[in-house]
């Protein structure tokens, strides 16, 4: 039995979101606690099982800020490092009517970029079942170093590896060097989470199936995703004796009238897909499974659209089951 259902490393930080104007006309921003990777353990607390967080904050008001959230929402910070000599990463978004967003990092550099391999708790990596990563710990050599090693570190322990991609333009050097790292990610993953624009760009494939094929025959991964936004999502699930190599189940998405932001709506809906597999596994999985974990991941992913932020208003399992069974 290992400790902990879910281990992810990356970034921590504080997502600076527009909350409307002042009485003098100036923009307001709300301080949100984020990060991808534990918006992802954020919604896999809720759904009971035990997670513990990797990665590195400052030693400032933010900083204590997070690490204080992580705790109060049941996600083990033992792997959390608190760093005098560097800043909190801070993301200010920019929301749309249509509820898509815009980023602007500060980070040059920011905490969760500076995490060493030498800063790693090897206890934690073997001790999961899953082991969840992205790439916004791999746009620098050392936190990539140590992400590398970390994800090395759980798969030879025995875990699954869940690799979302995530990718953010600004803070890469070219996509170029983007592309070299969201390849490598491929190779090690059991569960891949990718969006629609993500997988269109790294295949240069406008048709989703066809670039599911195309990272097929690249790389041997059981189980791939694809985020379409409005469109709902797909799942693609490994079997080498179907024409295609897999099987696929698309679903609907549950559309809010009351959606604020999607802030989050991608790593809830990963979270769910994490959870569907705690519970039942890579083997075996048939289109019936597909659809059931789609449905819950989607239900999931269209509540968090109606809060500002994700980490700490990640929906309960009661919500979910109330939206899908409407």
């Amino acid at each position: 039995m290992k400790k902990y259902d879910v281990v992810a490393l990356g970034e921590l930080l504080i997502d600076m979101t527009n909350n409307g104007k002042s009485e003098q006309g100036n923009s307001l921003y709300e301080a949100n606690p984020g990060g991808a990777p534990c918006n992802v353990l954020a919604m896999l607390n809720k759904l009971g099982h035990k997670t513990g967080f990797i990665g590195k904050v400052g030693d400032d008001i933010f900083g204590h800020e997070l690490k204080g959230v992580l705790e109060e929402i049941g996600i083990d910070t033992k792997g959390l490092v608190i760093d005098k000599d560097v800043r909190t990463t801070l993301a200010f978004v920019k929301t749309f009517e249509d509820g898509d967003r815009d980023f602007s990092f500060y980070r040059n550099p920011g905490a969760d970029m500076m995490l060493k391999k030498s800063e790693l708790d090897e206890g934690i990596l073997k001790d999961t079942r899953i082991f969840h990563f992205g790439t916004l710990s791999m746009t620098h050599e050392g936190v990539r170093e140590a992400t590398i090693h970390a994800v090395e570190t759980a798969k030879e322990a025995g875990a699954l590896i869940s690799f979302d991609p995530n990718l953010r333009e600004p803070l890469w050097e070219s996509l170029d060097a983007a592309k070299e790292q969201v390849l490598k990610g491929l190779g090690y993953c059991d569960y891949l989470k990718i969006s629609d624009n993500e997988i269109q760009w790294l295949t240069g494939e406008d048709d989703y199936t066809a670039g599911v094929k195309w990272i097929g025959e690249r790389y041997d991964i059981p189980l791939i995703t694809v985020s379409l936004g409005k469109e709902g999502s797909r799942a693609y699930y490994r079997k080498d004796d179907e024409p295609d190599g897999f099987i696929m189940a698309e679903v609907s998405p549950f559309l809010q009238k009351d959606t604020i932001e999607t802030t989050g709506a991608g790593d809830t809906f990963g979270g769910c897909i994490l959870h569907f597999i705690l519970e039942k596994g890579l083997d075996g999985l048939t289109e019936s499974d597909l659809k059931e974990m789609l449905t819950f991941a989607n239900g999931a992913a269209s509540i968090i659209t109606t809060r500002r932020g994700a980490l700490r208003v990640m929906p309960e399992l009661n919500e979910i089951k109330a939206l899908i069974s409407a």
